[in-house]
């Protein structure tokens, strides 16, 4: 399965209608939104075309393919405009590896999820900051901001398509990629 992965659009409609550009150029089997849908935050200046509504419009068409989970900036009414659930987090297998996904505000390298399930890798957004590490045989790969990157990073996705995890900026050029070991 080819996995698509993006966080944090944060309502900009122009870097949502990217995101129909990456799956035209990348046709993966399933796109994980890792949250932070429409709302900029607090934090946040408003992001290039903010226009939640018309995102939702645009996540609603790929919702066949859509696995999403709850950022900290996603409310009730988020879910109100969205076809698709919002989880806390997701529990998959891909290609034969354990995978977790979730925003990234609760769970994360720093702070593992109490599942006491199996995990080969575990993807999360919520920092803004793309890159794929490994640490005490855990893969962690964050997929940035799609709308705002922070610390000079760039707008960014991950592809996970077999063994191999890609981190891209949007024009799909590689910033950092990784093979995994096979699984027996």
């Amino acid at each position: 399965m080819k996995l698509l992965v993006i966080s944090d659009i944060h309502g900009s409609l122009y870097y949502a209608k990217k995101i129909l550009e990456i799956v035209e150029k990348e046709k993966p089997d399933k796109i994980a939104l890792l949250g932070d849908l429409y709302y900029h935050g607090p934090r946040n200046n408003l992001t290039d075309e903010y226009n939640p509504m018309e995102v939702s419009k645009i996540l609603n068409s790929l919702k066949d393919k859509l696995m999403v989970t709850k950022g900290n900036c996603d409310a009730e009414v988020d879910e109100m405009i969205s076809e698709f659930p919002l989880k806390e987090y997701i529990e998959l297998n891909v290609n034969g590896y354990n995978v977790f996904l979730s925003h990234g505000h609760k769970y994360n390298i720093d702070n593992m999820p109490p599942l006491g399930i199996k995990i080969d890798i575990m993807m999360y957004g919520h920092f803004h900051i793309g890159f794929i590490k490994e640490k005490d045989g855990i893969i962690f790969a964050n997929p940035g901001s799609i709308s705002l990157p922070k610390e000079n990073s760039k707008h960014s996705y991950l592809i996970f398509d077999e063994n191999r995890l890609v981190l891209k900026d949007i024009e799909g050029n590689v910033i950092e990629e990784k093979t995994l070991n096979k699984k027996i």
